[in-house]
């Protein structure tokens, strides 16, 4: 059976997401107690986020609804570069670490726009 409708899987910004967030549990689980329940935990919460709120956006019927959770997750972008950011500062991981999460952090807004535009134009209600 042929499918034509867009698969949650077939979004580069959740694919993306999804296995940063996966990357971040790794990092932050490897902590001391005191970094994992601090920051870690944050970093952990902020960064599922991302995904979680595009896959519930996707998951709407409607496009006001799909929009406004994909924003959430953008604010969840946002977040997540200040975790990374005192992450990098309190040493809990190292230049490069830093540099590679930040890269996809970078990315992540420019194509949950795209994301939002596209449901934008072709989704009537």
């Amino acid at each position: 059976m042929e499918q034509n409708y867009l698969q949650l899987n077939q979004i580069t910004a959740y694919k993306k997401s999804f296995h940063l967030s996966n990357l971040i549990w790794e990092l932050t689980s490897n902590w001391d107690s005191f970094a994992k329940y601090t920051i870690g935990q944050q970093f952990v919460r902020a960064i599922d986020s991302i995904s979680a709120n595009l896959a519930e956006g996707f998951g709407r019927y409607h496009k006001k609804d799909k929009i406004k959770f994909y924003y959430y997750s953008f604010g969840s972008v946002k977040e997540c570069l200040d975790w990374n950011e005192k992450a990098r500062v309190r040493k809990l991981i190292d230049n490069e670490t830093y540099t590679k999460i930040f890269s996809i952090l970078e990315i992540l807004p420019k194509e949950i726009h795209q994301l939002i535009k596209f449901t934008n134009e072709r989704l009537k209600i």
